[in-house]
């Protein structure tokens, strides 16, 4: 269902890959809720996916930038001003990458020039970002900038290896940025905090599968899927929460607040139960 909620809005959609990726989603969202778009991807990422098909979907141009590159961004924020005929409204920072996950590197051995690399992908393309939008004044007041995390970057989930580091560092600069973007531009700068999601990024995670079943089974809600983050990301670009800006939103069925579930209980006490419990021996003993 469709509420115009994002008629005559002007962004910038970055990491659109194929149907799975929640950038994707949230484009399709953006399109049938009346706003417009540039697409961007790094030039390797646009050989990999799909996204043309996107872009004939939605009616969107495609804008090729390295996100690690100040050249490529600049590049990239005046055309699509120059595309879309006027300041940008909203951008998604949909990246994500980790070399050490891709090699099989653990997190306590790590390839540093590998960690260096995923960090200025991952996390330092976000302040880059930020600061082009800032400095070219490219941003409409009342604007919107959200960036995907997860929330490894506040507790321990051992095989997300560096990317975890990354996402704490992409948190604190949306709060950082975030707070100049508000003061002097009336730009409000937020992190969607999402439930583990099928997509190629997050299935390259070891042991995902099992993953997003605990996650689904410790959730009162269940897991997010793409499409319903892309929702709530729609709310976020939308002039419905104005207000709403240095925050890292979890949008993750409850799994956050969460400390055990039933349906985990019982899982776990079905494989671990001893032979006979603790009564039962009591009984045995006063039989004797």
């Amino acid at each position: 269902m469709a509420y115009n909620l994002l008629k005559g809005k002007r962004g910038i959609i970055f990491g659109a890959l194929d149907a799975n990726s929640i950038a994707w989603k949230t484009a399709e969202r953006i399109h049938e809720e009346g706003g417009k778009f540039v697409l961007t991807n790094a030039p390797i990422a646009l050989r990999m996916g799909t996204i043309s098909e996107l872009a004939e979907k939605t009616n969107s141009q495609i804008i090729p930038a390295d996100a690690t590159s100040m050249m490529d961004l600049e590049n990239l924020v005046d055309k699509a001003v120059e595309i879309l005929g006027g300041k940008i409204d909203f951008v998604l920072h949909s990246i994500g990458m980790s070399v050490n996950v891709r090699r099989g590197n653990p997190y306590t051995h790590q390839d540093y020039n590998f960690t260096k690399t995923g960090w200025d992908v991952s996390a330092l393309s976000f302040h880059r970002t930020m600061s082009v939008l800032y400095n070219k004044d490219a941003v409409s007041e009342w604007g919107s900038i959200v960036g995907l995390t997860y929330m490894a970057a506040q507790r321990v989930f051992p095989d997300y290896n560096d990317m975890a580091d990354n996402k704490a560092y992409l948190e604190s600069v949306a709060r950082s940025f975030g707070y100049f973007f508000g003061r002097d531009k009336k730009v409000r700068v937020n992190t969607v905090s999402q439930s583990p999601t099928p997509t190629t990024a997050g299935s390259g995670v070891k042991g995902f599968d099992g993953f997003l079943a605990y996650a689904d089974k410790m959730s009162p809600l269940g897991n997010a899927t793409a499409l319903e983050c892309a929702d709530y990301i729609v709310t976020l670009f939308s002039d419905l929460t104005k207000k709403v800006t240095l925050q890292n939103l979890f949008h993750d069925g409850g799994f956050s607040n969460m400390g055990v579930s039933t349906a985990i209980m019982e899982d776990f006490m079905k494989n671990n139960a001893p032979e006979e419990t603790v009564a039962e021996k009591v009984k045995k003993e006063r039989k004797k």
